[in-house]
């Protein structure tokens, strides 16, 4: 979330954060809230003193005197008691709206609407020229028997699947050689729980705003994570990291659930929007400095970059909009990956930067070495997400006969070097 000193001296730029990026922040409300929080506050403290001073006199005093004091106190108290009440009903009120108020994009950001609007900036290798009429990755899947969608729905309903064969071992081969790319750059590998708390949904951005996309378990009071990043990023949750330990690198697997909500119709052919998947999730922490979290964060898009080249597969990089940015993200990147069935490149990775978005969601603090204690700064990146980057492996490098061609980084992990 924003400071609040922040948006009481900035209401303007945050009223248009919140319009470009097209999510209705109530900002006029939030500072009224919060005018009323302090001056009820105030008025609050000014009558306990009263009442303190007063409790303490009382039992010097004898007769009317007294009374007239034992009275007052009383009436002190209702009134502290319709304070309160008050106050209470406010302080919901104004922590709800504190949590839909979008981060202030960097300058660089374009403004727009959707992922029309986002910015190309480079294209890496060419797209594939075939000599035959290729096949899309459904026709290759059922060729060879990599996916079985059909019993995937019977058995959990649409956009589950089974994935089997060669395409497990291709999956966890991907997965395997990015984690051994990341821990060689100095990630710490970690396999992080996959239900957590309301509070680390919150405290990462994910909820209030997108809770219809999250699967729950209400008997247990847990939610599926759509990301790993929800639980490397609370892996810190009220703590403060020492300042010789920042940046902190973290590389998280798991798998992911999302529910789609609102893509009905959308994508529904094969692998590329479905309800459970793997990913590996680069994670940051750093101090509070925009320049080094800009490093950071062309950093982790270099990593990603470098993953999709050593996999020999052509991509382009945008610049997301304001529309396409979420709602603690100060700058995002996309890759989009050249799938040929579709004739586009299609995203397959996002990289964000969130300032302290999320660590004062999260009270995740470092202390200065002045001794100040302040929020962390976090980032985050997707190093690779499966099954949709089987997509453009499997049409990108088939063959003639249908058979696939494995990447060669990949073919020490999996053991055969072609499908078919």
């Amino acid at each position: 979330m924003l400071d609040i000193a922040f948006i009481r001296e900035n209401p303007a730029v945050v009223k248009k954060a919140a319009a470009d990026k097209q999510m209705p922040a109530h900002i006029d409300r939030l500072l009224a809230l919060d005018e009323e929080l302090r001056e009820g506050g105030k008025k609050a403290e000014v009558l306990r003193a009263e009442r303190n001073k007063l409790s303490r006199e009382i039992p010097s005093l004898k007769g009317g005197e007294r009374d007239a004091l034992v009275e007052r106190v009383r009436q002190i108290k209702e009134e502290l008691a319709g304070i309160e009440a008050g106050f209470s009903k406010k302080q919901a009120e104004f922590d709800n709206l504190m949590l839909r108020v979008p981060s202030v994009p960097a300058p660089e950001v374009p403004i727009g609407a959707g992922e029309e609007d986002n910015v190309e900036l480079r294209r890496v290798g060419e797209p594939r020229s075939f000599s035959f009429t290729p096949r899309d990755h459904v026709d290759l899947c059922e060729m060879h028997g990599l996916v079985d969608m059909q019993r995937g729905a019977k058995i959990s309903g649409s956009r589950f699947y089974f994935l089997k064969n060669e395409a497990v071992i291709l999956e966890m081969a991907i997965c395997r050689y990015v984690m051994d790319t990341l821990r060689e750059k100095g990630f710490t590998p970690m396999m992080v729980p996959q239900l957590v708390r309301e509070g680390a949904m919150r405290g990462t951005g994910y909820f209030p705003i997108g809770y219809e996309q999250a699967y729950k378990l209400p008997e247990d009071d847990l939610f599926l994570v759509g990301t790993s990043e929800v639980s490397l990023v609370s892996y810190h949750q009220d703590e403060v990291l020492p300042l010789n330990t920042l940046p902190l690198r973290y590389a998280g697997i798991s798998s992911c659930y999302r529910r789609e909500a609102g893509t009905y119709g959308k994508d529904t052919r094969g692998l590329y929007r479905v309800h459970q998947f793997t990913k590996v999730e680069q994670v940051i922490f750093c101090e509070a400095d925009d320049k080094k979290a800009e490093a950071l964060h062309y950093e982790i898009l270099g990593n990603a970059e470098a993953i999709m080249q050593a996999l020999e597969l052509p991509y382009r990089v945008c610049l997301a909009c304001t529309g396409e940015i979420g709602i603690g993200q100060v700058r995002k990147h996309e890759i989009e990956t050249w799938m040929p069935a579709r004739g586009a490149y299609c995203e397959t990775h996002s990289c964000s930067t969130m300032g302290d978005f999320q660590a004062r969601r999260g009270n995740i603090r470092y202390r200065t070495a002045g001794g100040e204690v302040r929020y962390a700064f976090t980032l985050n990146n997707t190093a690779i997400a499966s099954p949709r980057v089987l997509i453009p492996i499997l049409e990108n490098c088939q063959n003639a006969d249908g058979s696939v061609t494995i990447p060669t980084v990949l073919r020490p992990y999996t053991g055969f070097d072609k499908i078919g």
